[in-house]
C-alpha cells in the first residue's frame, strides 16, 4: 500500500486531522522563503503532542547540515527531506552523523533523465514538477505515465512522488506510478499551510485504496 506523507503542516490541528485520516508522515518546512515555513520552535510545540511513533520528516533547502542536524535532533525528527542543491558529500554526511532517513527531491524539468537520480545514496528519492520561483509546493503535475516506466525500472521501493497531487487524481497518479509514497501540500490546504480536512480525508483514503 502507497504511503502518504501531508507536507507544509504548520498547526496542531492540522498534523491531528492528517494523523487521524491514515497518514502515515507529517512534513514540517523549515525553508524560509516558502510559504508553509514553520519556525522550528513553532514546530517543536506540534512534534511534543503527538504520538512517538509518528514519522516527521524536516524540509531543508541548502542549510548548513549543522543546522539540519541540530533542528532534527531538537525536534526528534525521523527524517529530513533535501529540496536544495545538496550533493552526494551533503548526504553522506548527514547519514554518517545521524540515524535519520533522508529523502533527496528531484525537480523534473524538460529533459530531466531519471537515472540522474541514481547513486546519490539518500534512502528515498522524490520527484517534484520543476518552478523556476518555488522549491515545491507549486501545484504543477507530472507526466505520470512517462515518469511511471522510469520509477517501476530504477526506483520501485524508494520514490515519493510529488507536483499536482489532489484528492481527485492521486489515485490515478498512483496506478500509472506505483511510487513509495505520495507527498501533497498545496492539493489539501484552503489557504498555503492551511489544510482542510475533508480534502486530506479525500486524499489520504483514495490513496490508500489506489
Amino acid at each position: 500500500m502507497t504511503k502518504v506523507k501531508i507536507c507544509g503542516i504548520t498547526n496542531l490541528k492540522d498534523a491531528r486531522f492528517a494523523l487521524d485520516g491514515g497518514a502515515d508522515e507529517l512534513g514540517f518546512n523549515f525553508y524560509k522563503k516558502s510559504k508553509r515555513y514553520i519556525a522550528p520552535d513553532a514546530a517543536a510545540t506540534i512534534v511534543e503532542q503527538l504520538s512517538i511513533d509518528t514519522r516527521t520528516v524536516g524540509v531543508f533547502v541548502n542549510e548548513p547540515i549543522e543546522t539540519v542536524l541540530d533542528i532534527s535532533r531538537s525536534l526528534g525528527l525521523q527524517g529530513v527531506q533535501l529540496h536544495g542543491d545538496e550533493d552526494r558529500l551533503y548526504i553522506r554526511k548527514l547519514l554518517i552523523n545521524s540515524m535519520l532517513f533522508v529523502i533527496k527531491a528531484f525537480r523534473v524539468a524538460p529533459g530531466f533523465v531519471i537515472s540522474s537520480a541514481v547513486n546519490w545514496k539518500a534512502n528515498y528519492e522524490l520527484f517534484d514538477a520543476f518552478s523556476p520561483h518555488e522549491r515545491g509546493g507549486t501545484g504543477r503535475s507530472l507526466d505520470w505515465e512517462e515518469l511511471g516506466i522510469a520509477v517501476q525500472s530504477w526506483f520501485p521501493d524508494s520514490a515519493y512522488l510529488a507536483g499536482g497531487l489532489t484528492p481527485d487524481n492521486v489515485g490515478i497518479a498512483i496506478r500509472m506510478v506505483r511510487p513509495y509514497a505520495v507527498d501533497v501540500a498545496s492539493g489539501v490546504e484552503s489557504s498555503p499551510g492551511k489544510k482542510d480536512r475533508n480534502k486530506l480525508e479525500a486524499f489520504i483514503r483514495n490513496a490508500k485504496i489506489a
